[in-house]
């Protein structure tokens, strides 16, 4: 496996990642939002994954799947969870208005926390795509060396 389809694929996560941070960034400080108590941890969970990523892309490592996907698969349960408040109720045991909608996508009617499920779930299901790359590499590799070595 080459390093530019690493870099493809890295790259693609970090795009991901990089527009969900953009777009938490623009409701705060473009549309004045306030976030809520969930809203706090998903983005404690994603802005980090920006930087792991960027770094990674930069350096070609396919195995920084095992710091990316315990991250964006708590985000992605916090994101589902938050989606349920809002579809079920109008507030939560934070403190906070997890449950009220701030904002909502005009064309789907998508959430903010929908739209941070949505990411979360892109960002898992690449790093599970490059994790099966770098498995299937790590295998090719014995292989050669076996037949090498006999």
């Amino acid at each position: 496996m080459g390093h530019d389809r690493i870099r493809l694929v890295l790259g693609s996560a970090t795009l991901v990642a990089g527009i969900a941070t953009a777009g938490s960034l623009w409701f705060s400080f473009g549309l004045g939002l306030v976030p809520c108590d969930l809203c706090w941890y998903q983005r404690i969970l994603m802005y980090p994954l920006v930087v792991v990523l960027s770094v990674a892309t930069i350096e070609a490592r396919p195995a920084v799947w095992r710091t990316v996907i315990p991250l964006s698969v708590l985000g992605g349960v916090t994101a589902a969870y938050h989606s349920v408040l809002q579809a079920t109720t109008t507030t939560c045991s934070f403190g906070g208005s997890c449950g009220a909608v701030q904002w909502q996508e005009p064309i789907f009617g998508l959430t903010i926390p929908n739209l941070s499920l949505l990411a979360f779930i892109l960002v898992t299901a690449t790093g599970l795509s490059w994790s099966r790359m770098a498995m299937r590499r790590n295998e090719t590799n014995i292989t050669i060396n076996d037949r090498t070595q006999q």
